[in-house]
């Protein structure tokens, strides 16, 4: 499905961040933009972007982790803006902790929204795309979804978790013959808001591990996977050593760097605030919240541009994994 065809699009995760740039980016091709996510301030202000650009735009309060709530969201996005080409499954939250220190009730919240949120997505796109045989979804995945990394269980379980569920989805369109595409998009660390927002018990304040990019660079692979919606996934940025010599090669060895150098790669030398508000229970921009838009606190250290998200997007992966590879071992190397 090329972006021509695409005329309405659901955007979870809207408000902010990777789903706030995918959002303006929707927005300049004219397209119209369900925006999904609890926080009222931050949808008005992305609404507000599309509407701006000349687009339609329909703000809808859910918590993904709401199954009901996303369903409804679906319909009402049928009845006002019309039928859905495009579900962007975008949505997220997630603890940086210890395992031993995130609580069980928060390490469910987690998964309910980031796994399960991405479940109910596909759930509510698939019933409307099915009967009409047409439609894209687009998973928005992580390079964590393939290795997990120390201070954050709750996510990369949950961003394995998506990975499983949608190859077994995948499989199942492909039997049933179905025109639904179904395709994964798989980001690096990124200069979102999420380190300043999420709910954390380190003792310095949370940061990407390098190389870092800037969410436009997703928002423009997320968007590029769309139009071309037949690949299994798209790799952003560099997935760095993690995953493609750690997993392939020397798991045993990277799980003992990664103990070694893994607590200290993800946190500044600055002190973090453990009362501080957070957004895995309410929403940091919903009413006397303010609007966090797309970008955090790393934009000096971040990278505007990706050759591998290129090179993904015109199938040379093996191209694309070397030089991730090599950027990815640079970046450890001087971090």
């Amino acid at each position: 499905m090329r972006h021509q065809d695409i005329r309405v699009a659901v955007v979870t995760g809207a408000s902010a961040g990777v789903g706030r740039a995918t959002v303006r980016l929707l927005a300049r091709r004219g397209i119209a933009v369900a925006l999904l996510a609890r926080g009222r301030v931050g949808l008005d202000a992305a609404a507000e972007e599309v509407r701006a650009a000349g687009g339609r735009a329909l703000p809808i309060e859910v918590d993904m982790a709401d199954h009901d709530q996303v369903v409804d969201a679906g319909r009402r996005v049928e009845t006002e803006l019309g039928p859905i080409d495009l579900w962007i499954n975008n949505a997220f939250s997630s603890v940086f902790a210890p395992f031993q220190q995130t609580r069980p009730e928060e390490f469910r919240r987690a998964t309910d929204v980031t796994y399960l949120g991405y479940v109910h997505g596909t759930r509510a796109a698939l019933s409307h795309m099915t009967p009409r045989d047409r439609g894209t979804i687009v998973q928005v995945g992580s390079a964590l979804a393939y290795r997990g990394i120390p201070l954050q269980a709750a996510y990369c379980g949950a961003k394995h978790a998506i990975v499983g569920f949608t190859e077994a989805l995948r499989c199942e369109l492909l039997h049933e013959r179905s025109n639904v595409k179904l395709t994964m998009v798989h980001l690096p660390a990124l200069n979102t808001p999420q380190f300043d927002w999420l709910l954390s018990r380190l003792p310095r304040h949370a940061e990407p591990v390098p190389p870092i990019y800037e969410p436009e660079v997703a928002a423009r692979a997320i968007v590029g996977a769309a139009d071309r919606p037949g690949r299994r996934a798209y790799w952003v940025g560099a997935p760095t050593v993690l995953t493609i010599l750690g997993n392939r090669v020397a798991p045993g060895l990277l799980d003992r760097y990664l103990a070694r150098t893994g607590y200290r790669s993800q946190q500044t030398g600055g002190p973090v605030d453990h009362d501080r508000p957070n957004n895995l229970w309410q929403p940091l921009d919903g009413p006397g919240g303010h609007d966090h838009g797309v970008r955090g606190s790393f934009s000096s250290r971040a990278h505007s541009r990706s050759p591998q998200a290129w090179l993904s997007r015109h199938r040379l992966a093996a191209v694309a994994g070397v030089l991730g590879t090599a950027a990815g071992v640079l970046a450890w190397r001087r971090h």
